[in-house]
């Protein structure tokens, strides 16, 4: 078994007593919005004044906080619709691969990094990207590197895993040839290897829950496994400072069923923070490792296995496995990348009739923008994979990239956009997001395909999950800002100064 400290801690977010009653003064309501007086109260907004030109003032009761925002902005709370919480912390404590340009310097990052480890514990790397690669991974470069310790290396797509003869032979796999595993093959490969310990990973998620400091009040997870019990286990013992949608797995969608689970049910004791999420399905795999599902075929493929990319999921099997969720109130959330993959996806919400949501929607034919609106489809979308992968996209989609990352068109559709990182794939900050979505670069390169860039009010309504103003009644999930993004530059953007953030009515970072 590998060898784990315990740093297990409180997830932060305070206890669950009733929220103080405050008024926010001197704040500016959205993005250019006039200054206002805000009060909140039982983790609702329960005033909004404007304090400009009216006269008019909603006096906080005696003995209510009064603080004064000095003129900062207020905006919708910020999710991040796509995250794998668990990846996510631990790939602060595995080695890391980003950034590098090919397998052999894998390899000598792999033998610096060793340590003279001789106890059989296994060295988890993650985050390289090989599709632009000038060597190909493969195990003997592992082994010459570290021949004795199991070696697991995770891509930073989370589709595939690197791994050397001694850890093949741990889980079983030796006759693997490359020591390459893609796609459902990598996630039982990874989850056949030791795994820290729950309250290990409980306490890197509480390390890695300074979300709430970028403006961050919820999150739906789409860790692999069982999601749903780890966040009852997590809230039982603190709740969190975000909002949590928990995914369900086909693996799990039996139990969900018997146990009467239902997408935004409650879950856990952490006062409604905590819900049942989306039931996660793939259609197909992913650009990087050239798995993603497409109608034309990878360059240099064409008439080999997998030249079009893989079905994960076939189309019979994914509308039977989406009615029987969407028949318990369980809402589907479809994977699919390539074009062909994101048409079967729609294909099923035709036949099924339900609500639900396509996760990346990377590649798109023309005559589907439409059917996103029409089926009342959500896009969760990830614009930091839109910068990050446009020299992989340019090169394996090569004649198709404008219709690639296609946000601009489907917001002119008529589609629902909502933001995600799928950290650790991407950095779990939603100013990223919405400066790659404004920009679509993130280097001193211009634009690319600049006719998707979406404006900053879009970018924020997508980033609140369809929030773009505040009003009486809404939930007390709130982000203050120093500066006003539409006065934004890109660098501004990105590094966006939050002052303090709200979830449900507590303060979960700031002075405050």
């Amino acid at each position: 078994m590998a060898d784990f400290v315990s740093t297990r801690r409180r997830l932060p977010g305070g206890d669950l007593s009733p929220a103080t009653a405050l008024t926010l003064e001197r704040v500016r309501l959205g993005a250019g919005g006039p200054l206002v007086r805000l009060r909140v109260a039982g983790g609702s907004v329960t005033h909004v004044v404007v304090e400009e030109g009216t006269g008019g003032r909603a006096r906080p009761a005696g003995g209510e906080r009064v603080l004064d925002m000095e003129g900062r902005v207020l905006l919708p709370g910020l999710w991040d619709a796509h995250v794998h919480m668990a990846e996510w912390a631990s790939a602060r404590h595995r080695l890391d691969l980003s950034g590098t340009a090919s397998a052999r310097a894998v390899a000598d990052i792999v033998r610096a990094r060793d340590g003279g480890a001789s106890d059989g514990t296994v060295l988890f790397g993650y985050g390289f990207r090989d599709g632009l690669w000038p060597d190909a991974p493969h195990k003997r470069l592992l082994d010459a590197a570290l021949p004795d310790r199991p070696v697991a290396l995770v891509s930073a797509d989370l589709h595939a895993a690197w791994l050397n003869s001694a850890c093949l032979a741990l889980v079983g796999r030796g006759d693997r040839p490359s020591g390459l595993v893609r796609e459902h093959e990598c996630h039982e490969v990874l989850s056949a290897l030791p795994a820290a310990p729950a309250d290990v990973v409980d306490g890197w998620i509480a390390d890695a829950c300074e979300a709430a400091a970028r403006g961050v009040t919820g999150v739906i997870d789409f860790q692999y496994g069982d999601a749903v019990e780890d966040w009852e286990r997590r809230s039982a013992e603190s709740p969190p400072a975000v909002r949590v949608a928990a995914a369900v797995y086909p693996s799990r969608l039996d139990a969900a069923v018997e146990r009467g689970l239902r997408t935004g049910a409650e879950l856990g004791v952490g006062g409604g923070l905590v819900r049942v999420g989306p039931l996660k399905l793939f259609t197909d795999g992913s650009l990087n490792t050239r798995t993603a599902l497409c109608r034309d075929p990878y360059p240099g493929l064409a008439g080999t296995d997998g030249s079009h990319g893989i079905e994960e999921t076939s189309p019979g099997e994914l509308v039977r496995l989406m009615r029987r969720a969407a028949a318990h109130g369980i809402e589907p959330a479809v994977h699919a990348i390539g074009d062909r993959a994101n048409t079967v996806a729609l294909d099923a919400f035709e036949a099924v009739r339900c609500r639900g949501r396509i996760e990346h929607a990377q590649l798109l034919s023309p005559e589907d923008l439409p059917r996103f609106a029409r089926l009342g489809v959500t896009a969760g979308v990830q614009p930091r994979h839109a910068t990050d992968d446009r020299d992989v996209a340019d090169r394996h989609w090569a004649g198709r990239t404008e219709r690639a990352f296609a946000y601009a068109d489907l917001l002119a559709a008529g589609a629902r956009l909502e933001f995600g990182s799928d950290a650790p794939v991407s950095p779990l900050d939603p100013w990223l997001a919405i400066a790659s979505a404004v920009s679509r670069t993130d280097d001193e390169r211009p634009p690319w395909h600049p006719e998707q860039r979406l404006s900053v009010p879009d970018a924020l309504v997508a980033a609140a999950r369809g929030r773009r103003l505040i009003r009486v009644g809404d939930p007390a999930d709130l982000v203050v800002v120093d500066v006003d993004p539409l006065d934004a530059d890109t660098g501004t953007l990105r590094t966006m100064p939050v002052h303090a953030t709200m979830t449900d009515g507590r303060w979960t970072h700031g002075p405050y």
